[in-house]
C-alpha cells in the first residue's frame, strides 16, 4: 500500500456519517488514506491488529484459509469496514485477509482512535453492534449452507448475493469482474465444480456468461434454487 492523496469527504463510511459533528475533526485529522493496486493486500490473516479500514472506493474481498483452500467470507465495497473481525480481548490478530479486487482507496483508523470513537459516539457503536449481529447470522447461515446445500444451489445463492451487492452495469451484468476461482471461493466449492455448475446454469438459460461478465436473465427462476434445501427433504 502507498499513501494516497485522495481525501475522504467524511460522508461515505458509516463511521463518519454516524459520528457526532464535534468528533469529525478528530477523525479528519487522524485518518490515513492508502491506495492499492488490484491483488494488493489490505490486511493479512495472522498479522497483529493495528486498526480498521474503510473502503473509500473500489472493491475488496475478505477471505481466510480453509484447509489448503481459500474461503471468501464477504466482499467490501464503498463505505464498508475491514479489519473489525480482529477486535476483541482474546486474539489481537486479524483472523482474515483482505485483498483489493481492483484499484482501491481505503481509509485507515488506528485501533486506539477507533476504540475511543466507539466510546464517544453511541449511535455509531449501536449501528456497529447491529452490523456484527447481522454478519454473525449471515456467517452461521453460510456455514449451514456449506454443509447441507448442493453446490449448484450455493452457486445460485452466491450469484444473487453478488448482484445485490455490486449492482448491474449498463448491459445488465453483475457489476464486478470476478475470476472463476473467486466465485468458487465465495461458494465454498472447487474451481472445477463451479466451472461445471456455471455451464449447467448457462445451458438452462439461468445465467449468461461472457468472459468475466455474468448476467442473470431469469432471476425468479434462479432464485428457486436458493430455497432452503432442508425444506425439500
Amino acid at each position: 500500500m502507498k499513501k494516497s492523496n485522495t481525501q475522504c469527504n467524511l460522508d461515505k463510511c458509516f463511521m463518519c456519517t454516524l459520528a457526532v459533528k464535534e468528533w469529525q475533526p478528530v477523525l479528519n485529522a487522524c485518518r490515513r488514506n492508502f491506495s492499492l493496486k488490484k491483488g494488493e493486500c489490505v490486511i493479512n490473516e495472522g498479522d497483529p491488529v493495528t486498526g480498521v479500514y474503510f473502503v473509500y472506493s473500489g472493491k475488496v474481498k475478505v477471505h481466510k484459509k480453509w484447509g489448503d483452500k481459500e474461503l471468501i467470507v464477504r466482499f467490501a465495497t464503498e463505505g464498508a469496514i475491514i479489519g473489525h473481525r480482529g477486535l476483541g480481548t482474546r486474539s489481537g490478530f486479524y483472523p482474515v485477509s483482505a485483498t483489493a479486487l481492483e484499484p482501491t482507496v481505503v481509509c485507515f483508523i488506528e485501533l486506539e482512535l477507533f476504540l475511543a470513537t466507539l466510546k464517544v459516539n453511541h449511535d455509531f457503536a449501536f449501528h456497529l453492534l447491529m452490523f456484527f449481529a447481522d454478519e454473525l447470522q449471515e456467517s452461521e447461515k453460510r456455514m449451514r449452507d456449506l454443509a447441507l446445500m448442493p453446490v449448484k444451489n450455493r452457486l445460485a445463492t452466491s450469484l444473487l448475493q453478488l448482484k445485490q451487492l455490486f449492482g448491474t452495469d449498463k448491459d445488465g451484468n453483475i457489476n464486478a469482474e470476478l475470476s472463476r476461482q473467486d466465485i468458487a471461493s465465495f461458494s465454498g466449492a472447487t474451481y472445477e465444480t463451479v466451472f461445471r455448475m456455471m455451464n449447467e446454469l448457462s445451458h438452462e438459460n439461468l445465467i449468461v456468461v461472457s468472459g468475466k461478465k455474468i448476467g442473470i436473465p431469469d432471476e425468479p427462476k434462479l432464485r428457486l434454487l436458493t430455497a432452503d434445501h432442508l425444506d425439500k427433504q
